[in-house]
């Protein structure tokens, strides 16, 4: 976890927007405001704008979320600033994720009535998806989540691959940036949007990246091996981001 939290923040460049959720997402950018990006901005989708974060927020809407920031505002102005291409990265998960990034959050099951199980759905993620310039995705990874096809698309990706997700008529240049998982960092091939293999994580092989997913990720004859967290990262991470362990503490 500790692993996944501070790669995801070092893909946050300086002078960066980035719209966050609870967990994962906010601790990579309160990681990435105290070390390499103190100018990057923070948006939480209740409201919250360019907040310095003191501590762990519990939720979007937690006071927290808006300490010492520039305004408390809307959902819905959050999502026109990503409408309006101000929005350069949001973080998303789900239960299941495909090859071409997309997502699923709503259900497990082929009948939307009657679903084997059951989740709480989009929320922003689709809106944040569809908007943003680029997606990132914080999951462990195993073939009960990367699979060969969604139940449900809740978020789009590529979609269907190539250009699809263009000529479904979503922005141009956006779409899904990178998966960040327990084995390795994935990114997406330029043309036929399958995802690929772009850093594998110190003590992981290729097997573990092959038989921990349905369907097939490219494999590129160059990738690198992920460098591992410095001891300053961690100790900001354990200390100052999460030091009740509320997310680095996750088994």
């Amino acid at each position: 976890m500790e692993l996944m939290v501070t790669i995801a923040s070092r893909n946050l460049e300086d002078g960066a927007v980035v719209v966050v959720g609870t967990g994962v997402p906010c601790a990579a950018a309160m990681l990435a405001q105290m070390t390499q990006s103190p100018n990057l901005t923070i948006l939480f989708e209740a409201g919250g704008i360019a907040p310095l974060l003191p501590s762990m927020p519990i939720s979007v809407g937690d006071s927290r979320t808006t300490y010492k920031g520039l305004k408390s505002t809307s959902m819905a102005e959050i999502m026109e600033f990503c409408q309006a291409g101000i929005v350069d990265y949001c973080f998303l998960g789900g239960a299941q994720i495909d090859q071409y990034g997309n997502l699923n959050s709503t259900m497990i099951g082929t009948d939307y009535n009657k679903p084997i199980t059951r989740f709480p759905g989009s929320g922003g993620a689709n809106d944040l998806a569809s908007l943003c310039w680029k997606t990132m995705v914080v999951t462990p990874q195993n073939q009960k989540r990367f699979v060969k096809k969604v139940d449900f698309v809740t978020t789009p990706g590529y979609l269907q691959g190539g250009n699809s997700r263009t000529e479904a008529g979503l922005p141009v240049n956006t779409g899904p940036y990178k998966v960040i998982t327990d084995i390795g960092v994935y990114g997406y091939h330029p043309e036929t949007r399958q995802m690929m293999l772009l850093s594998l994580h110190p003590g992981k092989t290729l097997d573990d990246v092959k038989n921990n997913a349905e369907f097939e990720i490219l494999i590129p004859e160059k990738y690198e091996i992920t460098e591992e967290p410095t001891d300053f990262e961690l100790k900001i991470l354990r200390e100052k981001v999460d030091p009740n362990g509320l997310v680095i503490g996750r088994k």
